[in-house]
């Protein structure tokens, strides 16, 4: 499984572990499955900056988080931005969109919560 975690998700694999079902903790660290982390997450990591987060504003401690789930981390290139085009207006979040534009655009499995989300034809997985 090819599996594009959204950033909650992330955060809770690496500071909440508990938060995550058992099914999706076994997923993101079963070395069987290929994890990816979006610079999209990296960048709405900003939220920590104006006080949304409470997490270090430290990046090598998500580097070394990065690392040790061997996780691949997805850069944004111009077919996520072109899906992006096409994702009708139901989420207003814009890291939201992006994401799920990326999991659109490279197949892979949206590890997310987010009902809304579900609501785009997108693979989800929680």
């Amino acid at each position: 499984m090819t599996l594009l975690q959204d950033t909650h998700a992330f955060l809770f694999l690496i500071g909440e572990p508990e938060r995550l079902t058992a099914s999706m903790r076994k997923a993101l660290t079963n070395s069987k499955n290929d994890r990816w982390v979006s610079v999209v997450s990296l960048w709405e990591m900003v939220k920590v900056q104006i006080g949304k987060l409470a997490l270090p504003l430290d990046p090598a401690f998500y580097q070394q988080h990065i690392r040790r789930l061997h996780a691949n981390v997805l850069t944004v290139e111009a077919r996520h931005s072109f899906e992006l085009m096409r994702l009708p207006m139901i989420h207003r979040d814009p890291f939201d969109r992006l994401l799920i534009a990326q999991a659109r655009a490279d197949g892979l499995t949206f590890v997310t919560q987010d009902v809304i989300a579900a609501k785009y034809p997108v693979s989800i997985a929680w």
